[in-house]
């Protein structure tokens, strides 16, 4: 919790600000200048309604009923056996109490904590506008509620994102009048219990005060502001386990260029590239020569004479060409020592690495769209009717008073249509690369499964990648988007809706799942980082401390004594015996180095099969915990 304390004025509310309202627990304070603004327009409608003017919401009735104006007494009290109605309220107050309470229907599991609380700071932020009736006292008791810690119950499934988010936030504003249920300190108990648990009082509804609280977007708009800050962290996430597949890929930083990505600049694309760059900086592993990475071999007990050697769970070899066999190839094998190792001769990567700026690139910039989207809402009035009690020149109520469509969801559930279709894009690409390094045929020359499987008993990480491919599917499966499905309500009265609660709930979900394959990439990532890095410097001690003899021993398909290419074959393999002596110890950028020594602290290297349940929960959970990240 924090004592931060963020000014609502309707007009400069950020994410960052809704995100420490949400999850900080920072308060809220009402700027006093635009209280004026608020009160003004609700000593208007009162006005208004003393004058008998006819006004949508507050003398007559809501959606379809909007055809039925407000009479002077209730005719339900002369209906034949009729009692007259004991209540105190006047017809337009039970008007908007009736809304709030008719309107409370959402089904499904509560939103948690930090949803609703983010409901509430928009919610809030949008009537300080002055736009909308509310009174200050009925503001200043919403905004009571949040600072004094009660969660209304609000259920998640309900809202169609047009008139706005009805259902749940009249979940939200049924607590304020005593009704419904809410949490105070994690407690569920009603309503009206949890005011006087804060020492507060119910509220009654005044003219348009009930529309004011329950018409606008903020359920998709809170889970939406939630969703991308999500993303925003995985976004980072993804580009550092994009690095360190690389690394232990020794791969090649060519697509990664500055020049290459201002000949396509895409915002996202650049930025990509960019962070991609700086956490590889200072790896000696990508752009590594081919001809001094090893290939895995499966360990024997003749593998290694050295007594830090011994302790070694793996076998290293590589294959000499001979010189019949360079035909054509010579100006390669003038830059490059006639050895195949684990790295392929081919000057590019696949692409799952390859083109990861342009893929990471493109979620980025639908995350930036996004954004761009949802900070206009936050600061937007999107409730119905809008009141203008200063427009100058007005002759008419209904240009003062005005029905328009603020409501509509359609902006963010777009917005959130694009997120939804990028995320199963990232958990695809990442579980491309999570594929490419347990797989002998493509992981350039790290073991099957990374795992030395020397009595063929191990299955190492093999099913990781069935786990990562199922929540790539699933996410697949989950990303047609809600927007474009219509459905008409009241009616008929709102004959086209949005669907971006919907929209936006599911994107937040889907974050989850994301989180989750990106957590299996870096603890796949990690395994194949250290045998990789250790198979190099396993190379370079034996060259060091045994010279060239000893990288022989190594190297697969040497001429015998006396064959007419053997001395050759001993000048090359001094020359890589001297190269890799003289390189020094072999490491990757230090942004992965600093992100694998966090991994390692929470899971071991494995180094034959055992449970593997835990690993996988702790690697979760540390990116859940925002514990590794760039």
């Amino acid at each position: 919790m924090t004592n931060e304390q963020i000014k609502l004025d309707g007009g400069s509310l950020t994410r960052a600000e809704v995100i420490a309202v949400a999850r900080g627990g920072a308060k809220v304070e009402l700027d006093a200048a635009q209280l004026h603004k608020v009160q003004r327009a609700a000593d208007f409608i009162a006005d208004k309604v003393r004058c008998g003017e006819p006004i949508y919401g507050v003398t007559t009735g809501f959606g379809s009923n909007a055809d039925k104006l407000l009479g002077a007494h209730r005719v339900r009290d002369e209906l034949p056996g009729g009692n007259p109605d004991p209540r105190e309220e006047t017809l337009p107050e039970e008007l908007q109490h009736n809304l709030v309470i008719t309107h409370a229907v959402c089904v499904g599991e509560p939103l948690t904590p930090d949803v609703v609380r983010a409901m509430l700071v928009i919610r809030i932020n949008t009537l300080m506008r002055g736009h909308s009736g509310i009174r200050v006292e009925t503001l200043r008791a919403l905004s009571e509620m949040l600072n004094r810690g009660i969660v209304p119950v609000v259920p998640a499934k309900g809202s169609v994102g047009a008139s706005g988010d009805l259902a749940p936030l009249s979940h939200l504003a049924i607590v304020l009048l005593g009704g419904g249920e809410a949490f105070v300190e994690g407690e569920r108990m009603s309503g009206a219990e949890a005011l006087q648990r804060v020492g507060m009082q119910p509220v009654k509804l005044s003219f348009k005060e009930g529309l004011a609280l329950n018409n606008g977007t903020a359920q998709m708009l809170a889970t939406a502001v939630l969703a991308l800050d999500e993303l925003e962290y995985l976004l980072g996430v993804a580009d550092l386990a994009a690095a360190m597949t690389l690394d232990a890929f020794a791969g090649r930083s060519g697509a990664l260029r500055e020049e290459v990505h201002a000949l396509r600049p895409h915002p996202g694309q650049v930025s990509a590239a960019r962070r991609v760059r700086g956490l590889l900086a200072n790896s000696t592993l990508v752009d590594i020569p081919y001809h001094l990475v090893p290939r895995f071999k499966t360990w024997s007990a003749r593998a290694w004479t050295t007594p830090q050697d011994r302790a070694l769970s793996f076998d290293i070899r590589w294959e000499w060409v001979p010189a019949d066999q360079r035909h054509g190839r010579e100006a390669f094998y003038q830059r490059f020592l006639p050895f195949k190792g684990g790295k392929k001769h081919q000057p590019q990567d696949a692409y799952c690495l390859r083109c990861m700026p342009q893929v990471h690139g493109a979620v980025r910039d639908a995350w930036a769209q996004a954004c761009r989207v949802i900070d206009i809402e936050l600061n937007a009035v999107t409730d119905n009717p809008l009141i203008f009690p200063d427009a100058e020149g007005a002759r008419h109520i209904e240009e003062q008073v005005i029905s328009a469509g603020h409501f509509h969801g359609m902006p963010l559930a777009l917005a959130m249509s694009y997120v939804k279709a990028a995320i199963p894009v990232l958990a695809s690409i990442s579980e491309r690369r999570l594929n490419k390094l347990v797989d002998p045929a493509t992981n350039d020359g790290l073991p099957a499964f990374l795992t030395g499987n020397e009595d063929g008993t191990d299955s190492g990480f093999m099913i990781v990648q069935y786990t990562a491919a199922a929540l790539a599917n699933d996410l697949a499966t989950r990303a047609h988007p809600a927007s474009v499905y219509s459905i008409p309500t009241s009616a008929n009265a709102e004959d086209h809706v949005s669907m971006g609660a919907n929209e936006a709930r599911q994107v937040l979900g889907m974050t989850r799942d994301l989180s989750d394959v990106l957590a299996l990439e870096l603890y796949t990532a990690a395994q194949a980082l250290d045998y990789r890095n250790d198979m190099l410097n396993a190379a370079r001690r034996l060259a060091v401390a045994g010279g060239w003899q000893a990288l022989a021993a190594k190297v697969d398909n040497p001429p015998p004594a006396g064959h007419p290419q053997r001395a050759q074959f001993e000048a090359e393999v001094q020359a890589l015996a001297g190269q890799l002596a003289g390189a020094g110890a072999f490491r990757p950028g230090e942004a992965v180095r600093m992100a694998h020594e966090r991994l390692r602290q929470a899971i071991g290297f494995m180094h034959r099969d055992r449970a593997m349940q835990h690993d996988i929960a702790a690697a979760c959970r540390l990116l859940h915990e925002r514990a590794v990240g760039a």
